[in-house]
């Protein structure tokens, strides 16, 4: 597969890390160096075109056209080559790639929810079970809506922008969206998927290579679009548990920020004497019984 990576490094592509991106490499190598030839050929034709039918050689125009049937032959060829492409390669391997799910037992399971301009990550606790969200509880302190009365959820995890997963296992991702249409894209896991608002896409793939990966948004979702990345990161085994217990040892200690302390001299809360109340707010006595 090396010697066959040529144009895909021209290209840009960073290296393959998953178990299946080597197929998807073959197919977009194939691809290339199939169009570089069509290229080539569609150009020589095209100079003898030029210089077999030049002007000082033919003075009038013909008007019987092409008698003979090569270019048929040629344009049916090509035709076929590329049906054997689609038919033959590309269609069967997305067909494995969307029903050929692994089972989940033996999986890393992740939901990934796209936001303007970042990626949420949510992992389920020792308990394997995802804890419920609610939209009502979505905020800035809790971005999935995680509900703090469900029992299944007290373990969760929640990570903002930064994956981690262990070497040689499945992972299965179930991506949502909370605004737009996002794309979680992984180049170096050579899979994509679309995160639409209100649907739950699952998406998997097998990493085989340890290292850093960046995760960028493939569709055009916003001024900030440019900016929404996050980072893949997979560990071996022991360095994923370890992962995993310092996400657990932050979640655990994480507690309620103080109120704000009001400075020195500022009014109390509420309305201040002599201003009109807000809509809504209780009426107080005017001094005096007023």
């Amino acid at each position: 597969m090396i010697s066959l990576a040529l144009i895909n490094e021209f290209l840009g592509l960073p290296p393959n890390a998953s178990a299946h991106g080597y197929q998807i490499d073959h197919i977009i190598e194939f691809s290339h160096w199939f169009m570089g030839a069509l290229f080539l050929g569609w150009s020589a034709f095209f100079i003898y075109v030029l210089i077999r039918f030049r002007r000082n050689r033919n003075p009038v125009a013909s008007h019987e056209g092409v008698t003979s049937g090569i270019s048929t032959h040629l344009e049916f060829a090509v035709v076929l080559i590329e049906a054997v492409l689609l038919i033959g390669f590309a269609v069967p391997l997305w067909a494995k790639r969307v029903n050929a799910f692994p089972e989940e037992k033996d999986a890393i399971l992740v939901h990934a929810v796209g936001q303007q301009f970042n990626w949420n990550f949510h992992l389920p606790g020792k308990d394997g079970v995802f804890g419920r969200r609610e939209l009502a509880l979505v905020s800035n302190s809790n971005p999935l809506g995680l509900d703090p009365a469900d029992a299944a959820g007290k373990d969760d995890l929640v990570a903002l922008g930064e994956l981690h997963v262990p070497i040689e296992r499945n992972v299965i991702v179930d991506l949502s969206s909370k605004d737009v249409i996002h794309n979680f894209c992984l180049p170096g896991m050579r899979i994509a998927q679309d995160a639409i608002p209100g649907q739950i896409i699952p998406m998997w793939f097998k990493p085989v290579k340890t290292g850093n990966y960046e995760i960028v948004c493939g569709q055009l979702c916003g001024l900030g679009h440019y900016g929404m990345k996050g980072m893949l990161v997979v560990d071996t085994p022991d360095d994923y548990q370890a992962w995993l217990k310092e996400r657990m040892e932050l979640s655990g200690n994480q507690i309620a920020p103080p109120p704000l302390a009001r400075p020195p001299g500022e009014p109390p809360v509420g309305p201040t004497p002599g201003t009109v109340a807000p809509p809504g707010a209780p009426k107080t006595e005017k001094p005096g019984g007023g």
